[in-house]
């Protein structure tokens, strides 16, 4: 035989070592990605006991993300790409890279570098120490304005009461899980996925870590107030049957206030003739019931909301193109 051939080495070859997949979804990110990329090839090379893969989601975007991940993935093929026919939000785009993963375990995070990749080391040793969900607990965040502040302490209270505590107080979408962890995420095909709530319901051997939450690299923030509130009232919906029996007990409630009312208003036409004390006072009252009559209605439909999107079976993702996968 005469001439040689070289023999390129394989991204997928395995070689006995444990393998950590980044699953990290990408919309309109084209200010983040490159550093991104540097940074956490940084933290890939400084842990090289362990064997790498990067599975970024690009989720939609209508910039060139896309194209920068190609180039990122040519000069580094520990990273691979799945793209998303449209914007399937934040959990969707988590819920199609966790769906991917073949790793040992997994770190979910997001592409604005809010999420310090220099902290994945830190879930590594909790994780070696045995632990199989260690999560990012934000003890600051910086660059966050007044609303957004006020947004994210009210949810995580009002979430902390209504599911008994089962969504930790600020706890992170960042965080890294053992194999087993997010394979039993993989197995819940719920369309209303609010993954920080699935991850606290699975369970497991839990740490939170914490640290300061820097301002995004680049780019504009998605995270915008409405968007943010309709995410976390689903969130609270989805994990919690509090509000249904609120209904109930307000139900309750104001029967036994009307009923203590009408035995007033008997006695005193009893004593004084003078069956009502005035007109401006029923009208308030009836309003009032009808007030929280409509609240109720409103919590009611939110359920049936959720119920609806259940019903049609709807994939959480579509795939259009991978690449490395």
């Amino acid at each position: 035989m005469t001439g040689s051939s070289e023999i390129m080495p394989r991204d997928d070859v395995p070689t006995g070592r444990k393998l950590i997949s980044v699953v990290i979804p990408a919309y309109n990110e084209s200010d983040c990605v490159d550093e991104l990329a540097t940074r956490m090839a940084a933290v890939m090379d400084s842990e090289s006991t362990y064997d790498w893969e990067v599975i970024v989601v690009e989720n939609g975007s209508t910039d060139d993300t896309w194209e920068k991940l190609c180039k990122i993935r040519e000069s580094d093929p520990r990273f691979k790409i799945l793209q998303l026919a449209r914007n399937f939000r934040m959990d969707g785009g988590l819920t199609a890279g966790l769906a991917h993963a073949t790793g040992d375990a997994a770190v979910v995070m997001t592409a604005d570098l809010q999420d310090p990749p220099e902290l994945i080391p830190a879930f590594l040793r909790k994780w070696e120490d045995g632990y199989e969900n260690i999560y990012m607990v934000v003890s600051r965040r910086e660059g966050t304005g007044p609303v957004r502040t006020f947004n994210s302490k009210a949810f995580y209270w009002v979430a902390g009461k209504l599911t008994a505590g089962a969504i930790p107080r600020n706890a992170s979408d960042f965080r890294l899980v053992d194999r087993g962890v997010y394979e039993t995420i993989n197995t819940m095909q719920e369309r209303n996925r609010f993954i920080r709530g699935l991850f606290a319901w699975a369970g497991y051997n839990s740490i939170g870590i914490e640290h300061e939450r820097p301002p995004r690299f680049g780019g504009e923030s998605k995270a915008h107030s409405l968007k943010v509130l309709d995410l976390a009232f689903k969130g609270i919906f989805a994990h919690s049957y509090v509000p249904l029996r609120l209904i109930t007990i307000t139900g309750l409630s104001v029967s036994a206030l009307s009923l203590l009312v009408l035995v007033v208003f008997a006695v005193r036409f009893v004593a004084t003739g003078v069956p009502f004390a005035g007109y401006g006072t029923l009208v308030g009252f009836i309003l009032l019931l009808f007030g929280v009559l409509f609240s109720m209605i409103g919590i009611l439909s939110e359920y049936v909301g959720l119920i609806y999107e259940e019903v049609k079976q709807r994939p959480n993702f579509v795939v259009r193109r991978k690449v490395g996968l």
